[in-house]
């Protein structure tokens, strides 16, 4: 018999997901470790619509008007600046949290599709450099497999302070993901927990940042553009320091970014929104006249092309997608929807990054279940994915009468609900306003 039929109620701050937490706790003594991003409702992308073209302006003809989507990353400082085809890329996923198979499908659909992975902590993989035509090493603060030499074989540096699932943390990967290759590549005991620290071991503020930055030219003979990554904390005042340190990119990450394995704890209750992360990012640039000459990436529960395109309309160069592009791949596929209800779970609700016994073989140091991705296959998914995204985001922007992806602003968007025209600054539908706003 069903309890609803008994006349019960669902507690709302006690619901059956709450108690189930407190007796695991109770009965366990340790915090959950999962992966995945934030489960929690909050204000997104879908919160905004566009206007679209009409009387006032004319829509671009999508067969035979052009609708350019390149960008070019990195052109305060380096030499040797990155252009993209595509305003998406490949958010930083470790060898070690993913499997060598999964790495290599990331490279050949990032490829294919004209634009950049990143290596994520742990180093470079030769399986990864092997088949991405734009590279971006991750400089985390674990230092793991960080060497000169592969930085100056990358094509540009990503300096991590910190991500959108847990800012202020560091990473997590547990012993059974440490098989002997994974041991090696960072100096580490294999089958051991690996976390790595919060912090940058030789610096402590942002005018070491930048001489940290400074050093990292000279290795690479001022070639790499240098990208600083944090997640969403204070991101207004974390864009301008980072410019300040002389970063050519910023990357924000918003609290719906995915990880590989944290505390649930962080991925819930740490971090900002990423309408919040980027409209603080955008504000912080124009105050200090650094938009569009410093670039800015914004990522964390991208997910389609409607994204991409209110991601760039409120101000950002490019987005980069780590969740979406596993499930691209083949996370969370139907095909193995038997293995991951025998592991408790189920296709499309699998969040156990952290436990490397992923049935799709991405998540995992296991060659047996790593063997089941091909990556060939995998990479082109992911190229059909990124280009669906590419022609999306080229949909609206031609919709509302743009030549390039980067002419999208913001007076082409409204908010649909008070909450995300506050974090976002556009403008309540059928009004003017934009709650907090001063001088309205």
């Amino acid at each position: 018999m069903s309890y609803e039929n008994w006349g019960l109620r669902e507690s709302h701050a006690f619901d059956k997901n709450v108690i189930h937490e407190i007796r695991r706790a109770a009965n366990e003594g340790l915090y959950r470790i999962r992966g995945f991003g934030a489960k929690r409702h909050l204000p997104t992308f879908d919160d905004l619509v566009f206007l679209g073209a009409s009387i006032s302006r004319y829509p671009l003809e999508g067969y035979r008007e052009k609708c350019d989507t390149n960008v070019v990353l990195g052109s305060r400082f380096a030499k040797k600046p990155i252009e993209i085809k595509i305003p998406v890329t490949i958010a930083g996923m470790s060898f070690g949290s993913l499997s060598a198979n999964a790495k290599e499908a990331l490279g050949r659909g990032a490829s294919t599709m004209g634009t950049t992975t990143t290596t994520g902590d742990g180093g470079m993989t030769q399986e990864e450099r092997g088949h991405s035509s734009q590279l971006v090493y991750q400089y985390l603060p674990s230092r793991y497999g960080m060497n000169p030499d592969d930085l100056r074989k990358a094509d540009a540096i990503e300096v991590v302070v910190g991500q959108g699932a847990k800012p202020g943390g560091g990473g997590m990967l547990l012993g059974q993901k440490i098989t002997e290759r994974v041991a090696q590549m960072r100096t580490l005991p294999e089958g051991i927990d690996q976390r790595s620290a919060c912090r940058h071991p030789d610096w402590t503020g942002p005018d070491d940042l930048a001489i940290k930055i400074l050093e990292l030219r000279e290795i690479t003979n001022w070639e790499k553009p240098i990208y600083v990554k944090c997640g969403a904390a204070r991101p207004f005042y974390d864009t301008m320091l980072a410019v300040k340190a002389g970063a050519d990119v910023v990357v924000i990450d918003g609290m719906q970014g995915g990880t590989a394995a944290t505390q649930d704890v962080f991925i819930e209750h740490v971090g900002m929104p990423t309408l919040v992360a980027v409209k603080e990012a955008v504000a912080a640039l124009k105050e200090i006249d650094m938009h569009r000459k410093v670039q800015l990436i914004v990522g964390g529960g991208i997910r389609s092309g409607a994204d991409v395109a209110k991601a760039l309309a409120m101000g950002a160069d490019a987005v980069s997608i780590g969740t979406a592009a596993l499930i691209a791949l083949g996370d969370n596929s139907p095909e193995y929807d038997d293995e991951y209800r025998a592991l408790g779970s189920g296709a499309g609700y699998w969040e156990d990054y952290q436990a490397g016994t992923d049935p799709a073989g991405i998540t995992t140091q296991d060659p047996g279940l790593a063997s089941r991705l091909d990556p060939e296959k995998a990479g082109q998914r992911l190229a059909n994915y990124l280009s669906v995204l590419t022609l999306e985001a080229q949909t609206l922007a031609r919709a509302n009468g743009k030549s390039h992806v980067h002419n999208l602003e913001p007076e082409d968007l409204r908010a649909l609900t008070v909450e995300a025209a506050a974090m976002s600054g556009i403008p309540l539908a059928g009004t003017n306003w934009v709650p907090g706003a001063e001088n309205q």
